[in-house]
């Protein structure tokens, strides 16, 4: 199923391969604190190929990429996308929510959820806060990350010694 839903996301993103390499790194991540931390694997690889999803229409639509565009207008694509793989409605519902909200965090807190928050934010953190202060670096980990394997490791990964 893995494989099915890398090639979906890849047709949706065409040639606009900064976004597929994206969704190959939160993928990334996500497994890694998908192994630490427990939760559904099929609801956190999904969710993790499929987070933005809604970038293109959202542009298209709103000429804007902003998250709040991408939560309005992924979870109708990410559906079509899962039905076809015959994917259970329950578990849809439940994707379709964290793309919905994985941008602003409102309305969900399951384990899947934070898995796919913070494996999103290891990726577009460790650019935003290249030339950021150690101080400024460990305030903003200890206020973003909700799990504490991503926590070790935007610790790891972003706090240089």
């Amino acid at each position: 199923m893995r494989e099915k839903l890398i090639n979906e996301m890849k047709n949706v993103f065409g040639e606009d391969t900064k976004r597929i390499n994206h969704a190959l790194s939160v993928l990334n991540f996500a497994e890694r604190i998908h192994a630490a931390e427990g939760g559904d694997a099929l609801v956190v690889k999904a969710s993790a190929i499929l987070h933005d999803i809604g970038i293109h229409k959202a542009e298209l639509k709103y000429n804007s990429s902003a998250g709040k565009y991408q939560e309005i207008e992924g979870p109708l694509i990410a559906e079509k996308i899962l039905k076809r793989c015959n994917i259970s409605t329950g578990t849809i519902e439940h994707i379709c929510r964290i793309i919905a909200n994985h941008h602003t965090a409102k309305n969900i807190d399951t384990t899947e959820f934070r898995i796919i928050w913070d494996a999103d934010n290891l990726v577009n953190l460790r650019g935003e806060l290249k030339d950021a202060t150690r101080q400024r670096i460990e305030k903003i980990i200890k206020k973003v990350f909700k799990t504490n394997t991503g926590h070790r490791m935007a610790s790891e990964l972003l706090i240089k010694c």
